[in-house]
């Protein structure tokens, strides 16, 4: 056993180089994806903005993507309802992949391209928004998504990856990355940290100007 414990040592040590070579392959493609996610900074910004009147007026940001997409789903409606850097209060937002039994019943009982669908009708408003994201913008249950928002009178959104995608035809405005999967879908946390700064900074002016009635 020891024997075999330092050939893998030895053999790790042999191809170091080639490990190292992998990790900058892997950071030299995300450079260009980021530069293409600076060309959408306006609309990040507006979202994050717009994010901020919606839900201190009462509405509700549902998100939803499949896989890692997922992930970065949840940790955007845990920085929402929890807090991302400054003090503020508790707003609305929901993960609908995160409700395992419903979305695993409505997966069983009405097929997997509806497991997001029949959660938004259920969940949604008019006036509230949908946010998706996928990498491909091909997901039929994110397609599925998008038809049940716009029917019902939600504002949609999507984080893509290389356009044109159907999701992207689907909402109403879309963040297109151009790039390898691994590297969109890093840059969809990175606009989801952006939209949330610039939340915060709204939402701190409107409780500054709260009391005073301004918000606007």
């Amino acid at each position: 056993m020891e024997q075999a414990v330092n050939a893998a040592i030895n053999l790790d040590t042999v191809r170091a180089p080639q490990a190292a070579r992998l990790v900058t392959g892997h950071l030299d493609a995300l450079a260009p994806a980021v530069s293409s996610l600076r060309g959408s900074a306006d609309t990040l910004a507006r979202w994050g903005t717009v994010l901020a009147q919606k839900l201190a007026a009462g509405q509700r940001l549902l998100v939803a993507g499949n896989g890692g997409s997922a992930a970065e789903a949840q940790h955007l409606t845990a920085e929402l309802v929890g807090r991302f850097d400054g003090e503020r209060g508790a707003y609305s937002a929901i993960s609908l992949h995160a409700e395992t039994s419903a979305f695993s019943a409505i997966s069983n009982d009405y097929g997997y391209d509806q497991s997001f669908a029949r959660q938004v009708r259920a969940h949604g408003r008019e006036g509230d928004v949908l946010l998706l994201l996928s990498t491909s913008g091909r997901s039929p249950n994110l397609l599925q998504a998008a038809q049940a928002a716009r029917q019902a009178g939600l504002a949609t959104w999507a984080l893509v990856g290389q356009g044109p995608t159907r999701l992207s035809d689907l909402c109403d405005e879309s963040v297109e990355i151009q790039g390898p999967s691994a590297s969109v879908q890093e840059c969809h946390l990175v606009a989801i940290h952006a939209i949330c700064r610039v939340f915060d900074a709204a939402i701190a002016a409107h409780e500054r100007e709260a009391s005073k009635g301004a918000w606007q």
